[in-house]
C-alpha cells in the first residue's frame, strides 16, 4: 500500500510540473488561464508535501 502512496506523491509533482508548462504557454495569450494554473500548481505541490507528510506519519505508527 506504501508504494501507491508514494506514486501518487510524485503523480501530484507531475501534474504540477504540467501546469507550470501549460501556464507559461498561456502567459502572453490568456492572463486568467495562466493564474489558474498557476492556482493548479500551488495546490499540486501543496499536496505533494501533505500526502508526503502523513505517509511518514502513518510509517511511523506502523513501527
Amino acid at each position: 500500500m506504501m508504494k501507491f502512496s508514494k506514486f501518487f506523491e510524485f503523480a501530484y509533482l507531475a501534474a504540477a510540473a504540467f501546469f507550470l508548462y501549460e501556464a507559461i504557454n498561456f502567459w502572453d495569450e490568456d492572463r486568467t488561464k495562466a493564474y489558474l494554473f498557476l492556482l493548479f500548481v500551488i495546490i499540486g505541490i501543496f499536496m505533494f508535501f501533505f500526502r508526503r507528510h502523513f505517509r511518514k506519519k502513518y510509517g511511523n505508527r506502523k513501527n
